[in-house]
Parts: structure tokens; sequence; C-alpha cells
């Protein structure tokens, strides 16, 4: 396994829609378990593809935050969004690839989601809470749209203009 580098915001590969796994090889299989550790290492709960700079469908999350439970990674190539509440929560949301911002998002508090595991097995579950804003966070990675892209917009220039700095900085080395 390998750990990935995370794209900073402002990328324009963050803003592209990812396009379908077709083909489920051991290549994206790996694939997903280096975006797994790279998520851990982070630390992060979750991590689109775009976000290791790679356009395919495919996300992994782990709400499990707490030291004395058992983690519990997902893989999923080609989530979708099937059903979600009426019923909002709004969380504050951070992104690995927008480093210490953070801003209010309102989602569905309940979301039902099919995905193919890595075995190519259709799967469906339902997600609430925490599970339920991150799933929607990472699905929204793969068309291109991130939590800033929920804020107002004096409040998501700053942050971009904060992004373009510690891009700056950490190029300069």
């Amino acid at each position: 396994m390998a750990l990935k580098s995370i794209l900073i915001h402002p990328d324009p590969r963050l803003k592209k829609t990812c396009a379908p796994v077709a083909d489920l090889n051991d290549e994206l299989r790996t694939l997903a378990d280096d975006m797994l550790q790279t998520m851990y290492d982070a630390p992060g709960i979750g991590l689109a593809a775009p976000q290791v700079g790679v356009t395919h469908r495919l996300i992994v999350l782990d709400c499990v935050k707490e030291a004395d439970l058992a983690p519990r990674p997902l893989v999923m190539f080609n989530p979708e969004v099937i059903a979600s509440s009426d019923e909002k929560n709004v969380y504050e949301e951070g992104c690995l690839s927008i480093p210490d911002q953070y801003g209010e998002v309102e989602r569905p508090a309940e979301v039902t989601v099919r995905w193919l595991d890595q075995h190519g097995n259709e799967q469906q579950d339902g997600f609430s809470g925490l599970w339920a804003t991150c799933v929607q966070h990472e699905i929204d990675h793969l068309d291109g749209v991130l939590f800033i892209d929920y804020l107002k917009p004096l409040r998501r220039q700053m942050i971009t203009r904060k992004m373009q700095k510690l891009k700056r900085e950490r190029a300069r080395g």
C-alpha cells in the first residue's frame, strides 16, 4: 500500500465529474486500499478518488472515531444516493482538500446508497448522522462539488484565498 498525495483546492481536477467504474480490476482495488491508508493517515473520515487525482467514481469512508471501537472501512465504487429523508441535518464539514477550514452544510439526515463493493457485488445500505453527511460529501466530490460550494459566496472566496496562500507556501517549501 502507498500513501497518495491529496490535492488542495483550488485544483481543476477537483471540479470534474468522474466517470463510472466500468471494469472493477486489481488496479482499482489497490487504489481503494491506498485511499483508505491515505485517509487514515491524514487523518480523515472520507476520501474521494478525485482528491488523489483519479477521475473514477470511487470513495472510501470510515466514520468510527472512538479509539475503543473497531474501524468500519467502507469502499464504494459507483455510489449513488437512491433515497433521502425530508428531514435535514446541519454539520460543520471539513475536507482533506481544504485543510483546517470548516463550514456548516445542510444535507438530508438519512440517505440510502447503492454501490459496488471491492468484489463487484452490488450493495445497498441506509446511513444516518455523521455517516449520512460523510457519504453525501464524498459522492459530491465525484460530481465536482465541494462543501464550500454550499457556503455563501464571500465565505467561499475567503476560504479559496486561504487555500491559494497555503499552496504558495507549500510550493516554496
